[in-house]
Order: C-alpha cells, then sequence, then structure tokens
C-alpha cells in the first residue's frame, strides 16, 4: 500500500506586520490555496496509512511588495461645480487643487481661460496627486451657435497644454404626452409631469408640424390632447441639448394628425411623413423671398424696356437689393452664372420634371456651382438688377418639363413620393413611432424611454 502524505507547512522567514495590504493577504491566500490543491481526493481513507510531513514553504518577500506599493504615486479625481462668484482660485480650491503654476496659467491662456466663462451650475472635473498639483482638468463648453466642445487643461511637461475636442454626447429618447385644459398649448408643456416639462424648442417644432391642419391660436379647445417622441442630448448626467422631433401625434376636436420623422441612410435627407407614408412638406415654397411682394404676375404686359407686348412667363417680386433668396425645393443646380437678359440666374433642377429659376440676382449664395445640392429653403443668392431690369427684384420661373407655368396654379403640389426601397424602411419606422403613441394613451405606460 502506498501511503499518502499530509503535508503540514511551516512557514519561514514570518514575522507579524503592524500594517497589513491586500496585495500581502493576496499572496498569502494563493500560497495556501496552492498547497491545498496538490493533495489528491480520497474517498474512503479508512485503510489508507497517513505520514506526515514537515516542510519548510518560503513565501515572496512581502516586505518589499508593500514598499513597492507605497512607492507607487496617488491620483485623485474631484467634481465641482461653477458658483456664482466663482475665481480661479476658488474654482481650484474647492477641486482639492493647491497649484500656482496651474492658476497662472489659466489666467494666461486663451483657450484655458473659457473655464472662467462657464455659467453657475457647470460640472468640473480635476484630476490631483497626493500634493494637490494639477495633473488635467476637464470641462464642457456649450454654446448656441456650435456644438459641445470639452476643454482640456493637461499637464505637459514642466507646464500645462489647452485643447479642445468634440464633446461626445450621450442621445436619449424621450416620451411626452400632454392634455390641454385652458385651451393653451405653453401651459400644458410647462407642466412639470412625467419626468418633467417639454423644452421650447420642442414645442415650437409642435407648432410647426400642425400648423397647417391646427390653427393654435384659436383651434384648441379643453381635452385636446399631444403626444411627442424627441431627441435629447447629455454630457455626464447633464442635458446639454434637444434634437429633433422622432415622432408627433396631435389630437385636435376628435381628429387625430401624425407625423414621423423618416430620413434616407444613404444621403440623409429627411422629412416629416404621415403615416401612411405621404410627405407633409409641400415641394415648394409659396415665395423665394420671405418678405417681398408681387410687382409683376404670370401674365401678358408691356415689357418695361423693349415697350412690347408680351407673356411675362414668372412672377417678380420686388424687393430691396441684397434680400437673400431662397430654394423653392429640395434639387439639384442645374446652372448658376450670367444668362442674357436674366442677367445672374441659377435654375435649380427638382424631382420629376419640375425646375425652377432665380433671375437678375446681385451675386451667388457661397458655395452655389453646377451640380450641388440645395435644401428648401436655402440661400441660393441674393437680389440685385442684373440683366433687362429697371430696378432691384427677384424674376422667379417654375417650369413642368422646361415650360414655365404658373407656380400658384400648382401651389398644393407635394413633395416627392418615397420609392419602393424607402417606403419598406419607412414602414419600420412608423410602426416603431405608432406603438411608442399606443403607450403614450391614457392607461399606457408613459414612462420615458431612454
Amino acid at each position: 500500500m502506498n501511503p499518502i502524505y499530509k503535508i503540514t507547512g511551516k512557514l519561514a522567514n514570518t514575522r507579524r506586520k503592524t500594517r497589513i495590504v491586500g496585495a500581502g493577504a493576496l499572496a498569502l491566500a494563493l500560497c495556501a490555496f496552492g498547497a491545498v490543491a496538490t493533495a489528491p481526493v480520497v474517498q474512503d481513507d479508512s485503510d489508507v496509512q497517513v505520514v506526515s510531513v514537515a516542510e519548510n514553504l518560503a513565501l515572496p518577500n512581502l516586505s518589499d511588495q508593500i514598499a513597492a506599493l507605497q512607492q507607487d504615486e496617488q491620483q485623485f479625481i474631484h467634481e465641482e461645480r461653477v458658483r456664482s462668484g466663482d475665481s480661479v482660485g476658488t474654482m481650484l480650491g474647492r477641486l482639492g487643487v493647491n497649484d500656482a503654476q496651474a492658476q497662472n496659467f489659466i489666467r494666461s491662456d486663451k483657450l484655458a481661460r473659457r473655464i472662467l466663462s462657464l455659467k453657475n451650475g457647470k460640472r468640473l472635473q480635476a484630476e490631483t496627486d497626493e500634493n494637490g498639483q494639477l495633473l488635467s482638468l476637464r470641462a464642457t463648453l456649450t454654446d448656441k451657435n456650435s456644438a459641445p466642445m470639452t476643454l482640456t487643461i493637461a499637464r505637459d511637461g514642466d507646464g500645462f497644454k489647452a485643447s479642445q475636442a468634440p464633446a461626445k454626447l450621450e442621445r436619449r429618447v424621450e416620451m411626452r404626452s400632454r392634455e390641454i385644459v385652458n385651451s393653451s398649448l405653453y401651459a400644458a408643456t410647462d407642466a412639470n409631469v412625467d419626468g418633467g416639462s417639454i423644452p421650447d424648442s420642442i414645442v415650437g417644432e409642435i407648432v410647426k408640424m400642425f400648423s397647417t391642419n391646427i390653427d393654435f391660436r384659436g383651434d384648441l379647445k379643453r381635452g385636446d390632447r399631444f403626444n411627442v417622441v424627441y431627441e435629447t442630448f447629455w454630457l455626464d448626467g447633464e442635458l446639454v441639448k434637444t434634437g429633433r422631433i422622432l415622432a408627433g401625434e396631435f389630437i385636435n376636436r376628435g381628429v387625430s394628425h401624425q407625423a414621423v420623422w423618416f430620413e434616407d441612410p444613404v444621403t440623409k435627407d429627411g422629412g416629416y411623413y404621415s403615416l401612411d407614408g405621404k410627405s407633409l412638406k409641400k415641394a415648394f415654397l409659396k415665395s423665394p423671398l420671405e418678405f417681398s411682394r408681387v410687382s409683376s404676375g404670370f401674365s401678358n404686359r408691356v415689357h418695361p424696356i423693349s415697350g412690347q407686348w408680351k407673356a411675362h412667363k414668372g412672377i417678380d417680386y420686388a424687393a430691396s437689393l441684397g434680400t437673400p433668396i431662397r430654394a423653392a425645393g429640395d434639387g439639384t443646380v442645374e446652372s448658376v452664372g450670367v444668362s442674357g437678359g436674366y442677367g445672374n440666374m441659377v435654375v435649380i433642377k427638382h424631382w420629376s420634371n419640375y425646375s425652377t429659376a432665380y433671375a437678375h440676382m446681385s451675386r451667388f449664395g457661397s458655395g452655389l456651382r453646377k451640380g450641388a445640392k440645395v435644401s428648401q429653403g436655402q440661400i441660393i443668392g441674393y437680389v440685385g438688377s442684373t440683366g433687362w431690369s429697371t430696378g432691384a427684384h427677384l424674376h422667379y420661373e417654375f417650369r413642368v418639363a422646361n415650360v414655365a407655368r404658373d407656380p400658384n396654379s400648382l401651389k398644393n403640389l407635394m413633395a416627392a413620393p418615397l420609392d419602393a426601397g424607402e417606403m419598406a424602411r419607412f414602414r419600420m419606422a412608423a410602426a416603431d413611432m405608432k406603438h411608442r403613441f399606443s403607450l403614450l394613451t391614457p392607461g399606457g405606460n408613459a414612462m420615458a424611454a431612454r
């Protein structure tokens, strides 16, 4: 019978430490586990001969390992929010920074000094060593006219360096439902229910979205309700900006009006559609000028220069020199340049066989060239008096198969329909939003989807 050895270990060269750290405890546990793991498993040891063997198990020098851990540099991260009346010194002081060189750099560097422009409540994050020396300082700069930026001030050799980069935002989808209780849309959206009020920018988009079907000044009545699904963008748990409305539903006097945002994944062109896939956007603006008056309509007239009686194949809009001219619809620039009596002229090709022309411009819009894509409402030029013109105005033509037509006769023309592939993708998006609407109806789950 082969004896099975029962090993009892004596720890060599050990002494009790006054401080026990995690690394030493872990090493001891591993050594002990290793010794036990070598013993074979025996089911029945009634006739097994047991021989005790005393053996020294040498452990690593734990004191050296502990000393090495204690020599590692300690780093600390602090977070604070900007307070009214804060200076560089008070901000850094609350962040645990005790670094005169860092203070001087923030005061003197143009980019770093933007820290001082942060509004009350904005978050600051600082990383320091155990002596309070600044290793890095971060903050998010927000400006309504530009994308949020992350400003970083970091130690660089013997000094500091400031840099900024686009902030990485977290996108959330919010769902809100409201009921009109006093004929006021804004009063309903201010109600602090189901997670908070609805931003004014979203309310404005709701009005634009449904204003062709609802008169928000006179049509609203008590009991009307609406549901809205929209984007928000967050950074470190703080709301940075609101995005686009993804879907909206307004029940006005018992009639439901719905809209879903759909964007082509390739071209990134998008717009709002009804749930059956029909565009809610008119194909063309009523006028390419925001503020103007018609000085000559689509009709026969005496030409102001030649004096001859002839057809006027467009509409003239009187406006001040330099008034911005907007593209009447989405399309591609077919031509841009001087064209005889038309002077400076732009022609845009739209879907199907529609095109529009804009003449007598003083100058063209920035970056406008043949083949360029333009979107409805984009500035393509400015009112002038070039070519055969007796004063500042815009000559606007609407053409079907290159034949001038009266645009007022086609004012209800809808935007280009979705093709088969787009319609299939749209139905999937519409089904998702329809499900969200059902959750927001009374009795449904109206919690915000995050």
